[in-house]
């Protein structure tokens, strides 16, 4: 009986004191509403291109490749998704790193899509995943991202 007064006070303590925290999602319908949104602005602007959607640990959710997208595009758009949710910024920011001449910074490990074109969806200051695209100019891979983002009114 000894032994089971301490395990009991520790229990006690810490269900009184602590609470669960919560943590937000992507779930299915938000993947397919991004996806959507992300797919019309591509075909509104003619733009062939190649989607990724991933959760928040960088994980493939959804992908697509857009009529007429080069096949490299493939590659490209899930390493920008990537690299978005995991470092919970815009590839773009990695980019202008490295135009800015810290070269270094492509040695970093599991970086692979460090081009514009990759954006995190964040909700309340965490991240939820990331959209990643390529396939035009960077400057409209992100936008097609945004897009995307936008449709679940984030």
């Amino acid at each position: 009986m000894k032994g089971i007064w301490p395990c009991m006070l520790a229990v006690l303590f810490f269900t009184q004191n602590k609470t669960m925290k919560t943590q937000n999602v992507l779930e299915l319908s938000d993947v397919q509403a991004i996806a959507a949104a992300a797919q019309a602005e591509a075909q509104k602007n003619n733009w062939a291109v190649s989607i990724a959607i991933v959760d928040a640990g960088g994980h493939l959710l959804h992908f697509q490749r857009l009529n007429g997208a080069a096949p490299l595009s493939s590659h490209i758009a899930p390493a920008k998704a990537h690299t978005a949710a995991m470092g919970q910024r815009e590839t773009k920011i990695y980019e202008d790193i490295i135009n800015g001449g810290r070269y270094a910074f492509l040695s970093a490990p599991l970086v692979q899509g460090m081009l514009e074109g990759g954006v995190p969806i964040m909700k309340d200051g965490v991240c939820l995943g990331a959209v990643g695209v390529s396939g035009v100019k960077s400057p409209e891979d992100a936008q097609i991202a945004k897009a995307g983002i936008a449709a679940i009114g984030l």
